[in-house]
């Protein structure tokens, strides 16, 4: 079986490489330095049909057929952005995955009507507001609470480490809260829409993290919170099954993501021993430096092939035919728990391979080396991976 991308899908990823190198590149170190939000490059990003890869025309989308790829096109998209800068590839994964998706896939006509439009243009982003302080890999242990009360779902709670939930263009926040208790005695979990501006519903201010400097990332408080009942999204109490859904996709969406990031790593490092001079040549003679960006090279091709075969494997599911969904899952499991890892691996390669200089900030290996580690935890940690690999293969681990 080949992964060969076709003519089509590299000439889409040649105009996105252009996109990054023209409009992002030039200023991300200054946008990082000044945890700056570029909403004007976000808007263009929309422009280019960025955010609408998945969605059909009726909304403003691509209006691409399974057959075409358009899942393997938003990965081609954010392996792209991911390989300049983390956080726009991110913004755009999360803006598409988590955002739009969600309302795509379980929403009603209305629902899709009012909200699509401009999520899949790019004028506005959507968050989904699953994690919360004692709710993250255990998200049944959700404590967000939604009560019906005259017609209308008041949500009280709080969520965390929620991505595009705090922007200047940001319209609403999909979350997942407890609205009562199924009959197997747990809780029910069901996922009601909250537009931005609703009263008791706050954005409070955003994280100071480790990397990811320029992503929106928002911890979120809901009190006494007031929405209409048909914000509902999908079926009451299908809460659970639907964000485990749109985690799948996630998980291959961040594989690109790492992709991208170790293709910078090998650019940059091949650049970099080529060009620094010590002991009467340039370090790349040495085996030492030589031998680690060999490594690098395997990791991203290892990398691109799990990630293209786990985002075939998704379009070939739209089409009605190819994997189950079981299988579907334990490879995109597979791919996310591989490029992560190897993300992180490489940034500590390039890291090294950079001497000194890795250790400064004016180069941005240091950038990627501190945006790596969030891959190994963001949409299921690496645990989390392994647990759902074993049990793919019907080990009864807990």
């Amino acid at each position: 079986m080949s992964f060969e991308l076709s003519r089509e899908h590299e000439e889409f990823r040649r105009s996105v490489r252009d996109f990054a190198q023209a409009e992002i590149a030039p200023h991300v170190a200054q946008w990082d330095r000044e945890h700056h939000f570029p909403v004007d490059v976000v808007q263009k990003m929309g422009a280019l049909g960025l955010f609408g890869l998945t969605a059909p025309e009726e909304f403003g989308g691509a209006g691409l057929a399974p057959e075409d790829g358009p899942f393997t096109s938003l990965c081609l998209a954010i392996e792209e952005l991911g390989r300049v800068d983390q956080s726009i590839g991110i913004t755009l994964e999360a803006g598409v995955g988590l955002g739009i998706n969600p309302i795509l896939t379980f929403g009603n006509d209305e629902q899709k009507a009012q909200w699509l439009p401009d999520l899949v243009a790019g004028r506005r982003l959507a968050g989904f507001g699953l994690t919360e302080p004692g709710a993250g890999s255990d998200a049944g242990a959700t404590a967000t609470k939604a009560v019906l009360d005259g017609g209308e779902w008041v949500v009280n709670g709080a969520k965390q480490f929620i991505t595009n939930s705090g922007s200047a263009i940001t319209s609403l926040v999909t979350v997942t809260a407890r609205t009562g208790v199924a009959e197997s005695g747990k809780p029910e979990i069901s996922t009601i829409i909250v537009p931005s501006g609703t009263p008791g519903f706050t954005a409070e201010p955003g994280y100071d993290k480790l990397g990811w400097h320029i992503s929106d990332t928002h911890p979120l408080t809901f009190t006494d919170a007031r929405v209409p009942e048909a914000n509902l999204l999908g079926e009451r109490g299908r809460g659970y099954a639907q964000f485990l859904a749109t985690l799948d996709d996630g998980r291959v969406a961040i594989s690109a993501l790492a992709v991208g990031l170790i293709q910078a790593c090998v650019e940059l490092c091949t650049t970099y021993a080529l060009e620094r001079q010590t002991m009467g040549g340039p370090i790349g003679r040495k085996q030492g430096v030589a031998f680690q960006i060999a490594d690098l090279e395997v990791m991203l091709h290892a990398s691109r092939l799990l990630t293209y075969r786990a985002a075939a494997m998704k379009d070939a599911m739209a089409e009605g035919r190819g994997p189950s969904v079981a299988e579907f899952k334990q490879a995109a499991s597979v791919a996310k728990l591989y490029t992560s890892e190897s993300a992180v691996t490489a940034t500590r390669i390039a890291t090294q391979v950079f001497g000194g200089y890795g250790f400064m900030e004016e180069y941005p290996v240091a950038r990627f080396y501190r945006d790596a580690k969030i891959l190994e935890i963001g949409e299921g940690t690496s645990e989390v991976q392994r647990m759902l690999i074993a049990r793919g293969l019907g080990l009864p681990v807990e």
